[in-house]
């Protein structure tokens, strides 16, 4: 990814191992156009990091959050603490099939709310930050809609193969 262009999303993660999952949120970002910057930042460990990363991001003008942690998963509650952007929790599959990090992401306060995706679900993450950012960005509104058309003419061409190929 380039520098030169402002990022308009932040993926944070608690932890390197993360970023097997959240590999395919900056794929599918970069598929659409959109500038993002990684990171891992522990809510735990370094939470301190983890406030210096949402003030950074907010400076250079990220519209969205993408947060992605398991276990415990705090990281997208503590990021939404110091942000009234969109945040974009991803629960990872870690302990108990991803079920704690589940709860603990969709769990939130009232006022301090976290989107949450499907466990490991990164790219719906991502989607969702275009989605976002496609209320007023016009580009990637087309962009979204084109990927939707093509993955569409796609589905349909292989139910139609495999239904006339049961015939």
């Amino acid at each position: 990814m380039t520098t030169s262009k402002k990022p308009k999303v932040a993926i944070l993660m608690g932890s390197e191992s993360d970023l097997s999952v959240m590999q395919k949120a900056s794929d599918t970002l970069k598929r659409l156009g959109i500038e993002h910057r990684m990171a891992v930042a522990s809510a735990h460990r370094t939470p301190k990091l983890v406030h210096d990363l949402v003030a950074s991001a907010e400076a250079e003008g990220v519209e969205v959050f993408i947060c992605a942690a398991g276990m415990a998963a705090h990281l997208g509650g503590v990021v939404a603490g110091q942000t009234v952007k969109p945040v974009i929790g991803v629960p990872l599959n870690s302990k108990l099939d991803g079920l704690d990090a589940l709860l603990a992401t969709v769990q939130m306060p009232r006022g301090v709310p976290v989107a949450t995706v499907a466990i490991d679900g990164a790219e719906n993450a991502a989607t969702l930050a275009a989605q976002i950012l496609g209320t007023s960005d016009k580009k990637v509104a087309e962009r979204l809609a084109g990927e939707r058309a093509t993955n569409r003419a796609s589905l349909t061409e292989k139910a139609k193969t495999m239904w006339e190929a049961a015939a």
